[in-house]
Parts: C-alpha cells; sequence; structure tokens
C-alpha cells in the first residue's frame, strides 16, 4: 500500500490571483524585514572612511562587523526607518523617532570585548552633534570656536545612545586596565602594549647630510610628512609611516637615526581644542604621546572621588550612568547627596587608533561605555585605492589583516 506524504492542493479556480505589482510588494518587504534582523542581530556592513586605523585598516576598506561576538543588542530606539541609521538618504533629518525609547539590554553572544580586538562603538560624545559635521566632536568644535560661534553656525541636534555616528578604532584598555603613553609608546598595567605590525606613528629622521625620501618611495609606502612647529618656534618634519618603513629608512646612505617623534612631557598646547581627556590642565598635563595613568572603570568597582580625579569620572557619573551631579562649594553631590566615592554601574573600555598621530580617539574624549559597543570587526569583503581594486585584502579576515 502506498502512502502520501503530501498531496498538491487544488488550486481554486475562484481565488482572485495577486496582482503583479502585489507580488512585488510581497517580495520587497520580506526581503526588507530580513535584511533588518540580520542587520540588528547577526552582521552589518561598515566602510573605513577615514585613515585612523591605517595600515590595518585602510580608507575605502569594506567589512562586516559581527553583532554576535560581544551580543547583539536590542534596539533603543526601535521606531526607524529600516536600514538607515540616523540621517534619512536623499532629503536629511531624523530617520527615526524618540516618542518610544527602551532601555539597554544586550542578548547573548560569543564573548566579551577582549583587549587588542578591532571594535565598532557608537561614538561617545556624538550625544550632542552638528548635523553638516555629523561625525565630528561638537564639544572639541565649542572649545575650539566658542558655544556662541558653533550654534550660530551649524544646525544642532541630540542623538540617543544607539543612532550616534559609528566608529571603529581597537580597544586597548578593558574595564579595570590601566593605560598610560609614555614618549609615545602604550602601556597597559605598567607593560608595555602590543604593537602591531602595520600601526603606523611619526618619526624623525636624523642624518649627516640633507636626506630626502623621494616622492616614488613615498607614495609607495603611504607616507604622510607632517611639520610641527616646536616650543622655540623651529620646524621639525616628523614622517607618519610603519616601523617596517621606519627601518627600511634607517639603511638608507646618509641616515643615522630614525626615531619616534613625540610631543614632551607636561606640553598641553596653546589651544583647547588640542586638549585631551579630560581637558583639565590644571590637574592634568597630558597630550597624545605623555598620557596618564588612567583607571578604566568596571562595574561594581567603587572609587574615591577628589577633586583630581573627578574631571575624568564626571562624564562617566553624569550622562552615561545618568545621575543628577553637582559641584557646589567645594562638594560633590550626586543625586543630591553629598558624595566622595562612586561605585560604577557599566563596564568601559578604551580606544585608540592603530595610527597613532592621525587618531580621534580615547585620548580625546575619554571611555566608551558598554552599551556603545556595536560589534567586532570581522573581515573585509571589498576594497579598492588609487590603483583599483586590492585584491590582496578581499575576503581576508582582520587578524590575518593585522598581523601580515
Amino acid at each position: 500500500m502506498r502512502l502520501a506524504f503530501w498531496k498538491k492542493k487544488k488550486e481554486d479556480p475562484n481565488k482572485k490571483k495577486k496582482p503583479v505589482w502585489r507580488e512585488w510588494f510581497d517580495a520587497a518587504l520580506f526581503a526588507i524585514i530580513a535584511a533588518t534582523i540580520i542587520r540588528t542581530f547577526l552582521i552589518e556592513a561598515y566602510t573605513i572612511p577615514s585613515g585612523s586605523m591605517e595600515g590595518t585598516m585602510l580608507i575605502n576598506d569594506y567589512l562586516f562587523v559581527s553583532k554576535m561576538a560581544y551580543g547583539p543588542r536590542v534596539p533603543e530606539t526601535p521606531l526607524a526607518i529600516p536600514l538607515v541609521h540616523n540621517t534619512m538618504p536623499l532629503f536629511g533629518g531624523k530617520s527615526y523617532s524618540e516618542s518610544l525609547h527602551w532601555k539597554y539590554r544586550r542578548l547573548p553572544g560569543f564573548g566579551d570585548v577582549k583587549r587588542y580586538d578591532v571594535v565598532v562603538f557608537n561614538f561617545p560624545n556624538n550625544d550632542t552633534t552638528m548635523l553638516e559635521r555629523p561625525a565630528d566632536d561638537y564639544y572639541q568644535m565649542v572649545r575650539a570656536y566658542g558655544r556662541a560661534q558653533v550654534w550660530a553656525n551649524y544646525t544642532i541636534t541630540t542623538r540617543p545612545v544607539d543612532k550616534k555616528e559609528n566608529y571603529i578604532k581597537r580597544c586597548v584598555g578593558i574595564p579595570g586596565d590601566k593605560i598610560e603613553v609614555r614618549s609615545g609608546v602604550l602601556y597597559v598595567n605598567g607593560q608595555k602594549g602590543t604593537i602591531f605590525p602595520h600601526q603606523r606613528t611619526e618619526y624623525v629622521i636624523k642624518s649627516s647630510t640633507n636626506v630626502s625620501l623621494s616622492p616614488d618611495f613615498i607614495d609607495e609606502h603611504n607616507i604622510l610628512v607632517n611639520e610641527h612647529i616646536m616650543s622655540d618656534q623651529s620646524r621639525q618634519i616628523a614622517f607618519d609611516m610603519e616601523e617596517e618603513t621606519a627601518e627600511m629608512v634607517k639603511k638608507m646612505p646618509g641616515v643615522i637615526d630614525v626615531v619616534p617623534y613625540a610631543d614632551g612631557k607636561g606640553l598641553v598646547g596653546a589651544y583647547a581644542a588640542n586638549w585631551v581627556f579630560p581637558q583639565d590642565t590644571a590637574n592634568h598635563k597630558w597630550n597624545v604621546d605623555d598620557y596618564g595613568p588612567i583607571l578604566i572603570p568596571k562595574k561594581g568597582t567603587t572609587i574615591a572621588l577628589t577633586p583630581e580625579n573627578i574631571s575624568i569620572y564626571e562624564r562617566v557619573i553624569q550622562i552615561y550612568e545618568k545621575n543628577a551631579f553637582e559641584i557646589k562649594d567645594n562638594q560633590i553631590f550626586i543625586n543630591g547627596k553629598v558624595a566622595n566615592q562612586y561605585t560604577f554601574k557599566m563596564d568601559y573600555y578604551w580606544m585608540m587608533g592603530d595610527n597613532r598621530h592621525q587618531s580621534l580617539d580615547s585620548r580625546y574624549w575619554g571611555f566608551v561605555p558598554e552599551d556603545h559597543v556595536v560589534g567586532k570587526a570581522s573581515f573585509v569583503w571589498l576594497s579598492y585605492g588609487k590603483k583599483g581594486i586590492r585584491w590582496n585584502r578581499l575576503l581576508r579576515g582582520i587578524h590575518h589583516l593585522e598581523s601580515k
């Protein structure tokens, strides 16, 4: 006896067939829903827009970022146009509504953020932004030009956490780490940090003659030539390049040495726009090459609050962890009560670009809260430069690109 496990259903001759436009609409709706779920909870495509991660990541690298690596965030601003981040294409304006807001939640993932991961995150200082310059630091612009001029020349708006601009940097410090930069060299918990093969910084060439690098050599090795005005008004030429390139230059005729360029200890810069976090030059005379030490907040850790460190943790307490904060009569008030200590509610991270002197990173704007973490850079699926497609980078994992 034969059993029929399925039987084709007879079509109802009286059933009205869907018009073509309706079939296309249903297919498009399904595609949008599926793409939104994948983009929100699994994997998302990003583009490298600047050189802050060179030479590990290059401008016009197109990469996929894993949301599952650290666990995908549940959208905090769920009422939004699908597949659009924060601005409507063509027309401009917000692509989301803040009438509904959910608290921060993260679904389980494959692990936690590890030291030296390449991470995509929401730019912490982007809670207030200039619509004409969305990726720039509003607070740095205010320090440079004054609030009145910034507000007169730009359209100012605010953004929720998950609608801030996306940044990509290397996580060099995890919760509880102590970060320090000495003469341009990163130290983590007192130990010299890992130096990656394609990491870049500025070097000064010391020579017995007037050695110059040829335009072809500069172009081939993607070297940037920068001029620095020193404290005595003299000029110092520095070459932004990888350590491997610096070793090649050392072997050139007439070259005595090639040494990293670094701002001197205690030099804070003449302009407020160049000051580093926490922009408190009375207590912290730091710069990008001589920085810290600074303790990264860890959830559940309690620290003493002092006049010297309050500028470091004020934004954490007030903005990221949403407490009422006030300093009055030399006393610190948190939620209306005098406070001489504070217990952190979230984990925080310290992000820096591999291109040390061409990176707007944690040295300028401080800690990255855990609720700002988007995902882990996974692999490059497309890359192109001045000479066309970079075939040697296609479908390469980030670990391969940073170590080869």
